[in-house]
């Protein structure tokens, strides 16, 4: 009898039966709507039920939410973390550069033919075999020899307990990738005779002057009056180059002879080298091995006492712990997601159960069963993509928060959106088949006497 009936008459009826918030719902079969607009229809009245159902039951929502938001929030959290380290160490090697080598006495990477006891007897670099390179090298554009040393700062009432001073050639600045924001680097007269100038990173000279300018004052270093002439752009946290230029302070080498010993055996030193263009890596590393070597009075039969590093090292390093993240990441967040799957699953199957006479009218009415396993599919997956969201958000507000507190440049990238968006709205595809399907293949007449 109701396929007699006028349309407008007719849909006045199943709004009345089927749908008390008064929208029209199942009946697109009946308005003679076919082809892309009659799914277009489908969809929109699917969701807009959906979003319904998900209204009404406020507590019963924020709980199959929960397992959704917290395993997002798991996973996305672990690869913006991810991402952060990431650009921060790509930042600090593009700092030190690709085609830059650094002779050193510790390794950067393990090497497992080496034993500590032996590397710990071996000579750190010095100044000889500087200027044994300098003499010989000839794929070396440039380089620079600097040593490190703990040691007092202090301006007026402010100090800094054992800052890291960087004493440092003049070819520094030709080797090792810098910003001033203040000042100058020290001339090569000043770095010849040894004069008491620093330039200074940008965190110290905040906490040794905070709105000062420092550039032209006199700050002590140990017992050393000292002059600043300029002050290095803020790098970031996340740097892995120089101990971290944004709390040390460079000086002329010459002057830093003042206060550090140059014998120690166990002396902070490296030479920093720059190959020319059309030179590799290999080639300079062959190269600085050799003269290094001949310098050292290696026998033929006999290891290397010295260590060549090269920016390449901290990435097969790290690659590991990077990979141990990122499984870590999907494990925790698989777990939280799979709950919160099971969660959703659940609560669709009770509000199958809920809806069953509505359901067998709708069926009754004409409503085809793929219908029927939209409507269940799309709320399932709205419920999902919320939680997912949810998660998003809480992310977001924590970067937020880090940035704030930290200053690390961390932010949630439109890939990570897109695949939080993607995994929730899979889990609310799989968590939601099995009870749309169920309703789907419902028997009207059972349907509609069903009580629950």
């Amino acid at each position: 009898m109701m396929f007699l009936l006028r349309p407008s008459f007719r849909d006045k009826i199943i709004q009345i039966l089927i749908c008390p918030c008064k929208i029209d719902c199942f009946y697109v079969s009946l308005t003679g709507i076919n082809g892309s607009a009659m799914w277009l229809k489908m969809f929109k009245e699917s969701f807009i039920f959906a979003f319904s159902s998900v209204a009404v039951n406020k507590l019963r929502t924020f709980l199959s939410l929960f397992g959704i938001t917290i395993g997002i929030l798991s996973i996305i959290s672990v690869f913006t973390v991810f991402d952060w380290m990431e650009s921060s160490i790509r930042k600090s090697i593009e700092s030190l550069g690709d085609n830059t080598i650094y002779v050193e006495k510790w390794p950067w990477a393990p090497d497992p033919d080496i034993k500590w006891w032996d590397m710990i007897k071996w000579p750190p670099p010095s100044t000889e075999d500087y200027e044994a390179l300098i003499r010989r090298s000839v794929s070396a554009e440039a380089m620079s020899y600097t040593v490190g040393s703990g040691e007092a700062v202090k301006y007026r009432g402010n100090s800094v307990s054992n800052a890291y001073i960087m004493g440092a050639t003049y070819d520094f600045q030709d080797v090792r990738s810098f910003e001033l924001s203040r000042g100058r680097y020290f001339t090569d007269s000043e770095s010849a005779a040894g004069k008491p100038v620093a330039v200074l990173g940008a965190e110290l000279a905040d906490k040794l002057f905070g709105d000062i300018d420092p550039i032209g004052r006199e700050i002590t270093i140990g017992r050393h009056r000292t002059q600043v002439v300029g002050v290095f752009t803020k790098e970031g946290s996340g740097g892995l180059s120089d101990s971290g230029m944004d709390e040390a302070a460079l000086v002329p080498l010459n002057f830093s002879r003042q206060f550090v010993n140059f014998r120690n055996p166990f002396l902070n030193s490296d030479i920093m080298i720059r190959g020319r263009e059309g030179v590799s890596v290999q080639q300079l590393s062959d190269e600085v091995t050799m003269i290094l070597r001949a310098a050292r009075r290696i026998g033929p039969g006999e290891e290397n006492n010295f260590s060549i590093n090269q920016a390449s090292q901290i990435s097969s390093t790290l690659e590991p712990v990077f990979r141990g993240i990122n499984i870590a990441g999907w494990i925790i967040g698989g777990f939280a997601i799979l709950v919160g799957g099971f969660g959703i699953a659940n609560i669709m199957f009770v509000s199958v159960r809920e809806r069953t006479s509505i359901i067998g009218i709708q069926m009754a009415l004409g409503a085809k069963r793929r219908w029927i396993l939209l409507q269940f599919l799309t709320e399932s997956v709205l419920l999902s993509v919320t939680g997912g969201l949810l998660g998003l958000i809480l992310v977001f507000t924590g970067t937020l928060f880090v940035n704030y507190f930290f200053e690390l440049g961390m932010f949630l990238t439109a890939g990570n959106i897109i695949l939080a968006i993607a995994i929730s709205g899979a889990i609310g595809i799989i968590a939601g088949f099995a009870p749309a399907s169920a309703a789907s293949r419902m028997n009207p007449v059972e349907a509609i006497g069903y009580s629950f």
